[in-house]
């Protein structure tokens, strides 16, 4: 496992979120404090319903925050238009939900290169294949995602998020889908390409065995992470 520089990759400021709902707002992050180093693997922990999954859909910038800032790289993502997001998610993060999130109508090798060409790789079918040998799908590539298993489409959704070497990696309970033994390889595989890329890792989970293999826990309640900053 690489070891965690100093310097931050992510610096999370007061960064809060409030829905709209029937009864009134809902306070969904509450001025969450957070710093992130490079190459550290941060794993986040915590009930349901604590927010992890908002805080990690507004690191991807797919979500808006209500206040507070997050910079990835000296980059304001929380000032960032839909077009800047965008690219910096292109480039720079890399992201593994519980749902595989393939494109049916897709083959394996055409669901990791098409956001490769999206940002202008002109390798990007080269570039697809390794990532797709690098999981062990050399040999369905032209495969659809109906016709894999539910550990291939996530082996597939693996090379897709590590194609193209990600700064930041989020990855949200990506073993939610999968019997144990099927969840254990995808994890080990998860790890040995993060290491292998060089990406920071903020990994949500609800099993200790995989947050023990993180350098770090964050454990967050009620919208709030409660451990220290860094």
């Amino acid at each position: 496992m690489p070891t965690a520089s100093l310097q931050p990759l992510v610096t999370v400021r007061g960064l809060t979120l409030t829905v709209p709902s029937a009864a009134g707002p809902v306070n969904i992050l509450r001025g969450v404090d957070l710093d992130i180093a490079k190459n550290e693997a941060v794993a986040l922990v915590g009930p349901s319903g604590s927010g992890k999954t908002s805080l990690l859909m507004l690191l991807a910038g797919l979500e808006q925050a209500t206040s507070g800032t997050i910079v990835l790289e000296g980059q304001t993502v929380t000032s960032m238009n839909e077009d800047a997001l965008a690219r910096l998610r292109r480039q720079s993060v890399g992201i593994v939900f519980q749902a595989f999130n393939l494109i049916p109508t897709m083959t394996a090798l055409e669901n990791v290169s098409v956001p490769l060409e999206l940002a202008g790789r002109r390798d990007a079918e080269a570039c697809a294949t390794s990532a797709l040998t690098s999981v062990g799908l050399g040999h369905r590539l032209t495969h659809l995602p109906g016709q894999l298993s539910g550990g291939e489409q996530q082996r597939v959704a693996l090379a897709r998020a590590f194609a193209p070497e990600p700064k930041l990696l989020l990855a949200d309970e990506p073993t939610g889908n999968l019997d144990h033994a099927t969840g254990e390889q995808v994890m080990d595989l998860l790890f040995v390409l993060r290491a292998r890329a060089g990406s920071t890792l903020l990994l949500i989970t609800h099993d200790p065995r995989l947050a023990e293999r993180c350098d770090r826990l964050a454990h967050m309640e009620d919208g709030l992470v409660l451990e220290p900053v860094g």
